[in-house]
C-alpha cells in the first residue's frame, strides 16, 4: 500500500520583511544574511496565528483536490510554534475545516513534515485511512529573540499542507534518524509560576549552535539520502527533483556536490521565504505542483533535519 498526493496548499503572511528591514533592528545587512545563508526576504505575521495559516492552507490542499473537509479521515499537523499547548492545532483545524475524523500533532520540528508522512502512512497501511490532510504550521517568528542576528534573520512565518490518498500503486521509501539532545537547537517552554519548582526558567526563545547545525545538517541530508535510495532500489539518475529542507542555502549546496545528484533537480525557494521549518519542505511541493513542475510519476525525494536532534529522507512517486 502506498499513497499519491492528490492536493497542495500553503499559505504565507503578506508582511514581507527583507534584509534590509531586519538591518534597522540588528548589526547585520543584506551582503552578510545573503552570503551566509541565501535569504533575501522571509514573510512575518503581523495577525495570523499558526492555526489561522494552517487552515488557510488546509482549504488551499482540499480544494485543489476537490474534496471537502467530511472527505478527510485523518489529520496530522507538524507544528513547535502552535497556539495552545492544548487543544492541538490538528485539533482546531479539524473544527474550522468541518471535519469529523482522527486529529493530532507530531513535533519534530524542521523535519515535522516528513514525520507526518510517515505516520500517515502507518495509517494507510493498516487500512484506518483513505485520505490522510497533512498540515505544517508554524509562527517562527514568535519564538525567536528579535536582537539576536544570528537566529532572527534565519526564520520566517507560513504554512502548507498535502491530502494522501491511499492506493495499490506507486513507490515509499524512507529513513529516519533521531539523535537526542538540546546542546545545538533549543527552544525552552515556561517553567509555570508553580511555588513549589525550585529551578530558574531560561529564556525561551530558541537557541542555535550555528556550526554544529551546520554540519549536523549536511552530514544527515547526505547520508539519509544515500541510505533512502539504497533502500529503495533506485539510482540517483532516477530522481526528477529533491525537496530538500530550506534552512541555508550553503547546506543545500554542501549537500548537492557531496550527493552528486544534479542541480537542477534540486528546487530551492529559501530566498523568498527563509527557514519556516516543517512547512518549508511542502511550501516547496505546492509551489513544484501548481506551476506545472511535478508530472505523473515523477520519482520525489524529500529530505530534512532539525530539532531533535532529527532528520530523515523519503522518496515518492507523484
Amino acid at each position: 500500500m502506498n499513497f499519491k498526493v492528490i492536493g497542495t496548499g500553503s499559505y504565507v503572511p503578506d508582511n514581507v520583511v527583507t534584509n534590509d528591514d531586519l538591518s534597522k533592528l540588528v548589526d547585520t545587512n543584506d551582503e552578510w544574511i545573503s552570503k551566509r545563508v541565501g535569504i533575501k526576504e522571509r514573510r512575518i505575521s503581523q495577525t495570523d496565528t499558526t492555526l489561522d495559516m494552517g487552515t488557510k492552507a488546509s482549504f488551499a490542499a482540499l480544494e485543489n483536490a476537490g474534496l471537502k473537509g467530511t472527505d478527510i479521515d485523518l489529520i496530522v499537523t507538524a507544528t513547535i510554534s502552535g497556539d495552545t499547548a492544548c487543544p492541538s492545532t490538528a485539533c482546531m483545524i479539524q473544527n474550522r475545516i468541518g471535519a469529523d475524523c482522527m486529529a493530532f500533532d507530531v513535533s519534530a520540528a524542521c523535519a515535522g513534515f516528513l514525520f507526518a508522512v510517515e505516520t500517515a502512512m502507518g495509517y494507510i497501511c493498516r487500512g484506518k485511512a483513505k485520505r490522510v490532510l497533512i498540515v505544517c504550521a508554524e509562527r517562527m517568528s514568535k519564538l525567536l529573540d528579535w536582537t539576536d542576528r544570528g537566529t532572527c534573520v534565519i526564520f520566517g512565518d507560513g504554512a502548507a499542507a498535502a491530502v494522501l490518498e491511499a492506493t495499490e500503486e506507486g513507490l515509499y521509501e524512507s529513513v529516519f534518524n533521531v539523535k537526542g539532545g538540546d546542546d545545538v537547537l533549543k527552544i525552552p517552554a515556561t517553567n509555570g509560576s508553580s511555588p513549589f519548582y525550585q529551578l530558574e526558567s531560561e529564556s525561551p526563545y530558541l537557541f542555535m549552535n550555528g556550526q554544529e547545525t551546520f554540519k549536523f545538517a549536511v552530514n544527515s541530508i547526505t547520508h539519509d539520502i544515500a541510505a533512502v535510495l539504497e533502500n529503495a532500489g533506485i539510482a540517483k539518475e532516477n530522481i526528477a527533483h529533491v525537496v530538500p529542507h530550506q534552512a541555508n542555502k550553503r547546506i543545500i549546496d554542501f549537500a548537492q556536490k557531496k550527493t552528486g545528484i544534479d542541480l537542477d533537480k534540486w528546487y530551492v525557494n529559501i530566498d523568498r521565504y527563509g527557514n519556516v521549518s516543517g512547512a518549508s519542505i511542502p511550501i516547496a511541493l505546492d509551489e513544484m505542483n501548481r506551476s506545472g513542475v511535478l508530472k505523473k510519476g515523477d520519482k520525489i525525494l524529500l529530505a530534512a533535519f532539525g530539532g531533535g536532534l532529527a532528520s530523515g529522507a523519503l522518496v515518492f512517486e507523484w
